[in-house]
């Protein structure tokens, strides 16, 4: 059997809506880590910052991350600003800052930030440094002309402080390392892990418990479509068109469409609160005098200022799940002066993300493509991450696989659990991408 290190291994699945760390006793055995010093504990931290400013703070600018983060908003959200799924922005080079209270934030900023306090709330776990880190990465990083080489450099800029050892592995294979610990006999698996802001594949064959070898990759691939941009579709559907997509303004005796630019913004979490600025405030306020409908314009402007981004963001999420339950549900959204009610079926959501599991099913299709195996040739199918759980999903792989080969559990936590296990083996570096 292949040697196994010393210990100190950490898995990091830092995720674009949820961060999970996992460690490894050196045995081939690992725990996760919980956060909070109350009950009840959780092994699943947000991920997310709040900032607000505070005289006696570094800089005049404190923060909290994760679900503290989540309190810190609610308690004061005129005075905070609320950041949430920047993950999705690492791999773009179209994202150099973000300003947050006239004070400049890279990216690694952001994460140095977000990391120093998951560890505070780890309650002393993670207090020693690790002497491997094996960190998450999608196969496709998601954003617009996504670069994988400034998002590597981004993220190790964010762990230099750990100051150990790193690796960089696919999330998906991560994943299949935690699955292979159920299987006790050889398989073929295809491992599917819906994120929030990516969906991965990986094709692996596990080899029978005790081989030097468990599991070897054969093919990945990826996308950047996920939970957000579903997200996107609902709020495409129910609240941009009531800030004003598809109205119009005069520009110089011209009737003009409101520049698509503004709503994209809106319906992305990560660029929602770097709204709240004096430049695209103004822009806004210039274009509300000019529009033909001012009043959709002036509801964009509350929302905004109002730092409303956590509320709709919870209230989509509401929707999403009660939808994965039930035929037919109510989105509702009240705040910054603006209420939105509205009833949803199921087959409606499913027509409005149809296009996205198109090209999320032809990302499947490139990895069984690049691995040379065939739908019939998956013995098990591992669905991981938060969306696999809706049903319009679930059912593309019952139609490709039949149900009696789809497998799931430990949706939030499986890929941190596989890659603290790949953290143990003597060169992790072999699953490194």
């Amino acid at each position: 059997m292949q040697s196994k290190s010393t210990g100190g291994a950490l898995g990091l699945d830092f995720g674009t809506t949820n961060t999970v760390v996992a460690l490894a006793d050196g045995a081939g055995a690992t725990e996760l880590v919980e956060f909070g010093s109350e009950d009840p504990h959780s092994s699943v931290f947000r991920s997310a910052l709040c900032f607000w400013e505070e005289e006696r703070a570094w800089q005049g600018i404190a923060h909290e991350a994760g679900p503290w983060a989540i309190e810190e908003y609610l308690q004061s959200p005129l005075d905070s600003r609320f950041v949430q799924s920047f993950k999705s922005v690492a791999a773009s080079p179209l994202f150099e800052r973000a300003m947050i209270f006239n004070r400049i934030f890279r990216f690694e900023d952001l994460g140095r930030l977000f990391l120093q306090k998951l560890v505070v709330h780890a309650g002393g776990r993670l207090d020693e440094r690790p002497r491997r880190i094996i960190v998450g990465r999608p196969v496709e990083y998601a954003g617009a002309r996504a670069d994988p080489v400034l998002a590597r450099q981004r993220y190790d800029l964010m762990l230099q402080a750990f100051g150990a050892e790193l690796h960089y592995v696919f999330e998906p294979l991560g994943a299949a390392h935690s699955y292979a610990s159920r299987l006790s006999r050889p398989a073929t698996i295809l491992v599917a892990d819906f994120g929030g802001g990516t969906t991965d594949f990986s094709v692996v064959r596990i080899a029978e418990p005790g081989a030097v070898r468990r599991c070897i990759p054969l093919a990945s691939a990826g996308i950047a479509i996920a939970g957000d941009q579903f997200d996107y579709r609902i709020v495409d559907r129910l609240v941009l068109p009531l800030l004003g997509k598809g109205s119009h303004y005069r520009s110089f005796e011209k009737i003009l469409e409101i520049p698509g630019g503004y709503f994209a913004d809106f319906g992305n979490w990560s660029r929602l609160a770097l709204m709240r600025n004096r430049r695209t405030l103004d822009e806004l306020r210039r274009l509300q005098r000019d529009a033909e409908r001012p009043e959709l314009i002036g509801r964009m402007i509350a929302l905004i200022e109002h730092e409303q981004g956590f509320p709709l963001y919870d209230a989509v999420g509401r929707l999403k799940r009660a939808l994965s339950n039930s035929d037919a549900a109510q989105f509702s959204f009240s705040g910054g002066g603006v209420e939105i009610r509205a009833d949803v079926l199921r087959r409606d959501f499913e027509h409005w993300i149809s296009e996205d599991l198109g090209r999320i099913e032809a990302a499947m299709d490139r990895a069984l493509e690049k691995a040379g195996v065939e739908a019939r040739g998956i013995d098990r199918v591992f669905l991981t991450g938060g969306s696999s759980l809706i049903p319009a999903i679930r059912a593309v792989f019952d139609r490709r696989f039949g149900s009696e080969r789809i497998a799931t559990g430990d949706e939030l936590t499986s890929i941190a659990h596989g890659l603290a296990l790949i953290g143990e083996e003597e060169n992790p570096g072999e699953w490194a991408s």
